[in-house]
């Protein structure tokens, strides 16, 4: 290729980026050829020494080439006597196909019919509008809670039960019933939810109750600035005689007062979750609790864990309250899963907190059944549960201390594998898999927050088992557990220490431990794992610091049988 067939290259790839025209931009007459310059030459003519085309090595020929171009299509595509490529065409349609481009991960999934109509229904935190076989309790509170109605202080209520047996459900019930008539009345009153497992300092509770009686407050007051700006409004408007009828006398003290709320509400600081002193934070509380009249129901749920972690002075300082407010009266609802939890109380907290007592007995059979089916009405869509799916459910549940919550959630998760099946019916087979699975996760859930001495012990046992030993004894079980330890460098605990955890991992459930007598040899503990063994090494070797145990052969002392 010669000079000349470069530059016309070259100028071509140029005038198809500036749009048919010079690099710098000079646009091309109707022939293609570029205009006259000054002295008639054409500008860029080639050895003229001034025109831009000689900066750019542009000539005459690129131009008319570039003219014809655009005369012929505009953009140097084929024309229309060119072939067409049926194959390109028919790729670019398959390319398009929108079926193709739209299937995504989940459409498998949403073709199949859903069980559930309703699954939040299943749920614990539902509350529903009618709670079976718990009407007795409902009407002892609200029987207690009336005088709240009446303006007068309700007495503080301490409720027991095991879980799962309506306590939560039941006590937000009424207070629903509670807040709904007080409107309807037209008596502030106020409920105020606290989950002392997750708010279990005295700090938190306060920051909590003293940032939502903040929060109330501020709408309190931003909803009388603005009737108090409206009236103002309207006083500019038409004069004091605007005022008849209101509370202001004249438009200076409509003013002072608008003036005294916004001072107020600038004034109305949220507590931060830490760094103030406790005592800070209780004023804080206390003078938002008081800034109106009303009546306030604090309900702490798990109130034992509350005082198993920071001691009774929050209950000590909320039950002692309503002798220093002057506007407002608090009650306070106690929940616990915990009988004795009040053994720990100081003896003035214990009087002036369990005013008032109720019980909430477990759950039987048929009672589950009645709490089942009602849900499931609501939860499931019609003909979904096969006549055994409600009662299994029901004696499964009420095996273990007739806990409604773990009725539920056997339901809720048979449902849900029957939907992974993709069948339109729940049967038999799909509640006993969710039995499975519930049980294995609730082995996951202890097994991985187990202490890590605890940890030891439990997967001496396992080595033990899986090597062939049966009827395992607290020796045993020591030898391994020793052993463990030098491997991850922990401290060896005592045989009597380790025989304590044996019966902590018995407590819940892992093992089965009983103690036999060896005749003149004494007495030790028989131990066999209550869980499925593979899961639950698992579990443990997920932990970083079993995790790096090698292969441990156990090592079986002599054992005395009879």
């Amino acid at each position: 290729m010669d000079d000349r067939d470069s530059h016309e290259d070259d100028g071509r790839d140029r005038t198809e980026r500036r749009g048919n025209g010079t690099p710098d931009g000079t646009r091309l007459t109707t022939d293609g050829s570029l205009p006259d310059g000054p002295d008639g030459r054409e500008t860029g003519e080639p050895g003229t020494g001034t025109g831009p085309g000689t900066e750019a090595g542009g000539t005459e020929a690129e131009g008319a080439e570039a003219g014809e171009t655009e005369a012929g299509n505009g953009a140097g595509g084929p024309t229309p006597e060119d072939p067409i490529d049926i194959e390109d065409l028919l790729l670019d349609d398959g390319e398009d196909d929108p079926d193709e481009a739209s299937r995504g991960l989940f459409d498998d999934l949403l073709e199949g019919e859903p069980i559930f109509e309703k699954k939040e229904v299943l749920r614990p935190a539902y509350t529903p509008n009618k709670l079976p076989h718990r009407e007795e309790q409902i009407n002892n509170m609200a029987t207690i809670l009336v005088t709240a109605l009446r303006g007068d202080t309700p007495s503080n209520i301490l409720i027991y039960g095991k879980t799962g047996t309506g306590k939560t459900a039941s006590a937000k019930f009424v207070s629903e019933e509670l807040e709904s008539t007080s409107q309807k009345y037209e008596v502030p009153c106020e409920v105020e939810y606290i989950n002392c497992e997750v708010t279990d300092t005295q700090y938190r509770v306060l920051a909590q109750l003293a940032n939502k009686f903040i929060a109330k407050n501020e709408a309190v007051i931003e909803s009388k600035l603005e009737d108090g700006r409206a009236l103002r409004s309207d006083v500019d408007e038409r004069g004091p005689a605007a005022l008849e009828g209101t509370e202001y006398a004249t438009p200076e003290e409509l003013g002072d007062r608008i003036d005294e709320l916004e001072t107020e509400l600038d004034e109305m600081e949220p507590v931060p979750m830490t760094g103030w002193p406790t005592d800070r934070v209780y004023s804080t509380f206390f003078d938002a609790v008081d800034y109106h009249e009303r009546v306030v129901v604090i309900m702490l749920d798990e109130i034992d864990k509350l005082v198993e972690k920071s001691g009774d002075d929050t209950l000590y300082n909320l039950s002692r309250m309503n002798s220093e407010l002057e506007n407002s009266r608090v009650s306070i609802i106690g929940i616990s899963n915990d009988l004795k939890f009040t053994d720990f109380l100081d003896p003035r907290v214990k009087s002036s907190l369990g005013e008032e007592e109720i019980v909430f007995p477990p759950y039987d059979a048929t009672q589950l059944r009645d709490i089942l089916q009602q849900r499931a009405n609501v939860a499931f869509k019609e003909e979904t549960l096969t006549d055994d799916v409600i009662p299994l459910c029901a004696a499964f549940a009420a095996q273990e201390h007739g806990d409604a919550r773990r009725a539920l959630d056997l339901l809720r998760t048979a449902g849900e594998l029957a939907e992974r099946d993709r069948t339109d019916i729940v049967n038999e087979k799909h509640v006993r898999k969710a039995q499975d699975k519930i049980e294995l996760d609730r082995v996951v859930e202890v097994v991985r927050t187990l202490p890590t001495q605890s940890k030891l012990v439990l997967y001496a046992t396992i080595l033990l088992e899986k090597n062939g030993v049966h009827s395992i004894n607290t020796g045993e079980v020591f030898n391994i557990y020793k052993r463990l330890c030098g491997e991850v460098d922990a401290d060896v605990l005592t045989q009597r220490r380790v025989t304590d955890l044996i019966s902590e991992l018995d407590m819940l459930g892992i093992v089965n431990a009983v103690v036999v007598s060896k005749g003149r040899y004494g007495r030790t503990k028989e131990i066999s794992l209550s869980v499925p063994i593979d899961e639950t090494e698992a579990v443990l070797l997920s932990d970083s610091r079993l995790g790096d145990i090698e292969d441990v052969q156990p090592f079986v002392q002599a054992r005395f049988d009879n």
